[in-house]
């Protein structure tokens, strides 16, 4: 797996990853701007919920492109892109189930967020978060639970409305699963070391 690792370390990939997700984010909060217009304001950092994925993610590749670390967004980021890329992948995977069909976009978005997942499950090895971080970054995730399910700000799928109460049961699973997850890949397992040859150093420096 180590030729893996160097890829992924490359500053090319990772400037590449970095436009690709950018551009993502933007789309995203495009694509929400019909709910967002209409979410009170005091809940509208938690009704985007990819689109703020991606944006953790974005800020974790700044970061190590600079030589830094940010163990909080790492954390934010690795536990919301695996949850928000399989949860949009069920959804309209649900979607089809339920009505026969699904158009370009919605495969779109099943490709763009199955990636989602996986970017955030192969960089892990890189992370360098502690317990801390990622309790603060459950928190958030399951905060952001209850503002869609008790205060009804989920996205929007209308032709899945009837199914709102086991989505939201499914949801607060797949929260614990991507919090157990991220714990499992980003703590326990052994991270990469150093690379050599101009790798980037994803470690935070020495203080």
């Amino acid at each position: 797996m180590a030729w893996l690792y160097a890829i992924l370390a490359a500053r090319p990939v990772v400037w590449l990853l970095l436009f690709v997700n950018a551009a993502g984010t933007v789309y995203g909060y495009y694509w929400y701007r019909y709910q967002l217009a209409e979410t009170p304001p005091v809940f509208l950092p938690f009704v985007p919920d990819s689109p703020t994925a991606s944006l953790f993610f974005v800020l974790v590749l700044a970061a190590w492109l600079l030589g830094r670390s940010s163990p909080l967004f790492e954390a934010l980021a690795l536990v919301t892109l695996v949850k928000y890329g399989i949860w949009a992948v069920v959804m309209n995977v649900l979607v089809w189930r339920v009505t026969g069909t699904l158009d370009w976009a919605g495969w779109m978005l099943v490709v763009s967020h199955g990636a989602m997942a996986v970017e955030g499950a192969l960089y892990a090895s890189f992370y360098r978060f502690r317990s801390v971080h990622l309790a603060l970054a459950a928190v958030w995730t399951l905060h952001n639970d209850v503002i869609d399910y008790v205060f009804g700000m989920m996205p929007l799928y209308h032709m899945l409305e009837r199914y709102a109460d086991q989505i939201g049961y499914f949801t607060f699973w797949l929260s614990m699963a991507s919090i157990a997850a991220a714990y499992w890949l980003g703590i326990r397992v052994r991270r990469q070391p150093l690379l050599p040859g101009g790798r980037i150093d994803f470690r935070p420096k020495a203080e």
